[in-house]
């Protein structure tokens, strides 16, 4: 039973049409614990799918990984007794003179990812980071009490963040990557490949080769929190699809990739929205504003 506080603040699940809930199994553990071995031969199967690897084994790479890496737990679920208010910030330039910030930083967590700046462009992405959710050829340094939350698309990536917490010999993977990473390692997250594998058949229909980076931040919050807020996804009023830090010419790269299917993507992000699940702030002509005035 939610607190009256709680009760004010939240909406509960009951909006959602079935069609839309059907698809939320809220019994998967997203992450990859020490001592977790139930999930370890889904998680290896979906890695081979994501990227044809040839892996054997999970859990040499994972034993080496967690002796560096603390087994800590995570609070994942939402917490009937709170109101757990999330912002999933994406890159896209129409954040630029948004104003957005204050909203984006009111919220409890707030998760960024990828190459995604704060610093200079505060007023209109916030100030506020709780988790970065990256992989190792989008790494970056992290400031003190931000989780970092690593997306394992294939094995290496696994080998790469045991590297760059301790010997820092990975220097490649397909391009050149960070051999060293400043973080908390308490507040490391991995990531369980088997819930891209869920996210890619329940929630994309198995369109394109595996969910982008930010769907899966999206669907991350949407199990974790019981108020998702999203900013920051899609394209401008003028078509492009470039990052709000850098005057990119070929914006509409994302979508031609092959490897995600953005209309798709973006259509079950305006679905969330429309069933209240999530609040999708987009770019309107004149203003950024939201389309509904509920949360889910």
């Amino acid at each position: 039973m939610l607190s009256s506080r709680a009760q004010h603040i939240c909406y509960t699940r009951k909006c959602c049409k079935k069609s839309i809930t059907k698809h939320l199994e809220y019994f998967w553990v997203p992450y990859i614990r020490g001592q977790q071995t139930l999930w370890v031969p889904l998680s290896l199967l979906a890695i081979k799918r994501l990227q044809n690897s040839k892996e054997k084994e999970l859990n040499p790479v994972l034993q080496k990984l967690f002796q560096v890496v603390p087994n800590t737990e995570w609070t994942w679920a939402p917490d009937p007794e709170t109101c757990r208010r999330c912002a999933v910030v994406g890159n896209s330039g129409h954040l630029l003179h948004s104003n957005l910030g204050q909203l984006i930083s009111s919220h409890d967590y707030v998760f960024r990812m990828n190459h995604g700046k704060t610093k200079g462009y505060e007023a209109d992405v916030g100030n506020k980071t709780t988790h970065h959710i990256m992989y190792p050829e989008s790494a970056q340094d992290l400031d003190k009490g931000v989780h970092l939350v690593l997306l394992p698309f294939k094995v290496q990536d696994l080998h790469w963040l045991a590297s760059a917490l301790s010997t820092g010999e990975i220097k490649r993977t397909y391009t050149r990557v960070k051999t060293k990473i400043k973080t908390d390692r308490d507040k490391i997250v991995v990531i369980n490949p088997s819930f891209f594998h869920y996210v890619y058949l329940n929630w994309t229909n198995s369109q394109g080769k595996y969910p982008s980076t930010g769907l899966l931040a999206i669907m991350l919050a949407v199990h974790m929190c019981d108020q998702v807020s999203v900013f920051g996804y899609g394209a401008d009023k003028l078509g492009n699809w470039h990052h709000y830090w850098e005057n990119n010419t070929f914006g509409g790269a994302f979508r031609k990739t092959g490897v995600h299917n953005a209309d798709n993507e973006m259509e079950i992000i305006q679905k969330l929205h429309d069933i209240k699940k999530i609040t999708f702030y987009k770019e309107q002509p004149k203003k950024m504003q939201r389309s509904v005035r509920h949360y889910a």
